[in-house]
């Protein structure tokens, strides 16, 4: 299987993805970029995995080698090299990490100027086949030099610009020994307080996969606020490089990703009145209608952080959220914060007298299937079989119908980009209509 995904690369270190690989990576992103000649500079960040340091040397080198000049910020998390992509006036910038991945794994995150991804269709492609015309030992055609600098303190101090809370919260945070050590700095000297697990940074993530939407990962943080009740706001739980991040109530409750994405916007939309906030197509009604009631422009969005950074840009919106728990803020160059989101949640905890379990209580007024993935042989035939039965369908992702005033009901299908997968969520303002119409749709998808 290629390393070269739809938006990153990423495969096993030392079998599937090398030094010597990231080298000619380096060297194939600053020539497809047009860097070569220009005094191009280039962020270049890691995370914590223990391979990391090595790949960024190989990295670096590649880069360099090419005549870019490195800027290396050093550990930091994939918000603050966004950040400093934009802050730094930079070219381009590279994560190093595989986020979610357990240890074994590593890879990057490829950025244009500005913190614009760089996707499999907006060149991860196209930087595979100049790779594969490479042996490794071609002569450099330029020399750039490496150069250190530390962005944290001014990341930290960006973030805190968010908050305006009216009075203090302590929180419980799970940094699962990866990059949210570095995201939780912003609330140094700000009215926010927590008690942590897991905050040594530990490449092997020895206490459990870096990943809140695996709700085994959460089991911790539970606990540890089920045993104080009444001390915690609300938990934090955080993915390996800290660009995803999953909330749980006082009570040590998993808040459903998309209510977390419409009460940011409605913490967003009360300084920012009629501005546009997304929210990706497999997302409750709950986050339109509360947008639209907080004086705000609702707008849908496709899976993926490339596409939906792109819609955001093409609409000025100032906020989007992702039912992978990516939650991404104008405010940081378009891209994702998980601070940012802390701040904001701890905006409006903060401006109520009710615990965010209140909060949070109206929003669960639907019925959601989750997603439900079935095996198939042909999955572009079976989305011509779904268009050809429901002829109202519209496609942003995959395929969508919307029978919500009509029946009650909307659904979406899309493929999987790597398995023969089919993938539907379904949504009804009743149980009994969201499970009639999962049914049928699983039977038409399955047949």
């Amino acid at each position: 299987m290629s390393i070269f995904k739809a938006y990153d690369i990423r495969g096993i270190y030392g079998t599937e993805l090398k030094q010597d690989d990231f080298y000619k990576i380096a060297r194939a992103y600053a020539q497809f970029c047009g860097f070569p000649g220009k005094n191009a500079k280039v962020v270049v960040a890691r995370d914590c995995r223990k391979s990391s340091d090595a790949l960024f040397a190989a990295f670096s080198k590649g880069l360099v080698d090419e005549g870019v000049d490195v800027i290396d910020i050093g550990l930091a998390s994939t918000p603050m090299s966004y950040f400093a992509n934009a802050k730094l006036g930079a070219d381009g910038s590279v994560m190093i990490t595989a986020s979610h991945n357990t240890k074994e794994w590593n890879g990057c995150k490829l950025c244009k100027a500005k913190a614009v991804p760089i996707s499999g269709a907006t060149g991860i492609k196209d930087i595979e086949k100049l790779v594969a015309g490479m042996d490794g030992n071609e002569p450099p055609t330029g020399r750039g030099e490496v150069t250190k600098v530390d962005v944290s303190a001014d990341y930290a101090a960006h973030v805190r610009e968010f908050a305006h809370m009216k009075r203090p919260l302590h929180l419980a945070l799970d940094f699962a020994n990866g990059m949210g050590i570095a995201e939780s700095a912003a609330f140094k000297g700000s009215d926010i307080t927590y008690d942590s697990l897991y905050g040594e940074y530990d490449g092997d993530f020895p206490n459990h996969d870096a990943n809140p939407l695996h709700t085994e990962t959460l089991k911790d943080l539970q606990a540890l606020m089920k045993a104080n009740p009444g001390k915690y706001a609300f938990g934090v739980a955080y993915d390996g490089d800290a660009d995803r991040a999953g909330f749980l109530d006082e009570k040590g409750g998993i808040i459903p990703m998309d209510f977390v994405t419409a009460l940011i916007s409605q913490d967003l939309l009360a300084s920012n009145p009629g501005a546009a906030c997304f929210y990706d197509l497999r997302s409750s009604k709950v986050c339109e209608e509360v947008i639209a009631a907080a004086g705000g422009k609702p707008m849908m969005s496709r899976v993926g952080h490339s596409f939906i950074k792109e819609q955001m840009r093409q609409n000025d919106a100032i906020f989007a959220g992702e039912l992978s728990g990516h939650y991404y803020f104008k405010a940081n160059s378009t891209a994702e914060s998980s601070s940012m989101a802390t701040f904001a949640l701890a905006n409006i905890v903060s401006a109520s007298d009710k615990p965010l379990s209140e909060l949070v209580a109206p929003l669960r007024k639907y019925f959601q299937s989750g997603e439900i993935n079935s095996r198939v042989e042909d999955a572009a035939a079976v989305l011509e079989r779904v268009k050809t039965f429901y002829p109202d369908f519209f496609e942003l992702d995959g395929v969508s119908v919307d029978r919500w005033e009509s029946e009650g009901w909307w659904f979406n299908v899309r493929m999987s980009n790597t398995e023969p997968l089919v993938r539907l969520n379904l949504e009804g303002k009743t149980k009994e209509i969201m499970e009639k119409r999962r049914d049928g749709m699983l039977a038409m998808i399955r047949s």
